[in-house]
């Protein structure tokens, strides 16, 4: 069995299990992003984020249009 690395949120510093070796089970591939709201969060944030985060930013993004 392959062990996933603990990682910090970028935004938040909860604890996520980080899956990038297996993208599709990873907890952050429940947000779909397009172009923009990725170039948006990279702006700021450099790693990896928990979902909760991903979908606020992804909110702010949408607001501020």
């Amino acid at each position: 069995m392959t062990k996933h690395e603990i990682i910090r949120c970028d935004r938040c510093s909860t604890s996520i299990e980080c899956k990038a070796n297996s993208y599709t089970k990873c907890q952050c591939s429940v947000v779909q992003l397009n172009l923009n709201e990725v170039q948006y969060i990279s702006e700021n944030f450099e790693g990896c984020m928990c979902a909760k985060c991903l979908l606020e930013l992804q909110k702010e993004y949408q607001e501020s249009l």
